[in-house]
């Protein structure tokens, strides 16, 4: 009998991954996308550029991006927020997901920029603390899209 009633596990991701879910990280991977290029690739360019560490060949030139991956990240970036804002926190506003966005974009960021830090020659200890705070805003913008594309068409 508690085979019968058991749900299957295809069933359980199509339950998490609703049309508003989807939705909700696509558009959140548009807007970190434009905004991380403007952050990154226009802002503070040169700032990244002047803090390199001792490793040589890392980055790529313009011309060599792959903008097909960086788009692909930012949608998966995305959809995490809006997997975690949709079945776990309930987040369904800008405000909320901006918030939330913000502490897990600064804290994911500053983990692994500690850890790239205290392991390779990629970066330096300056880079390695403002990437965090740029993060901190991609993270504010891309979480408070998501949780407005969840939030939107709900009653208040």
């Amino acid at each position: 009998m508690y085979f019968r009633r058991r749900k299957h596990l295809f069933t359980k991701i199509k339950m998490i991954m609703n049309t508003k879910v989807l939705l909700a990280a696509l558009a959140g991977g548009i807007a970190t996308f434009f905004l991380g290029w403007a952050l990154y690739g226009m802002a503070l360019k040169g700032f990244f550029e002047s803090n390199v560490g001792s490793a040589t060949g890392v980055m790529r030139g313009d011309e060599d991006m792959q903008i097909w991956a960086i788009f692909a990240g930012n949608v998966a970036w995305s959809l995490l927020l809006a997997l975690l804002y949709s079945r776990w926190a309930g987040i369904t506003t800008f405000m909320a997901g901006a918030t939330a966005g913000a502490w897990i974009g600064f804290l994911m960021a500053l983990g692994y920029d500690m850890i790239s830090f205290g392991t390779t020659n990629m970066g330096t200890l300056t880079a390695a603390l403002v990437d965090p705070v740029v993060n901190a805003v991609l993270g504010a913008v891309g979480g408070g899209v998501v949780g407005f594309v969840l939030g939107y068409g709900k009653r208040a």
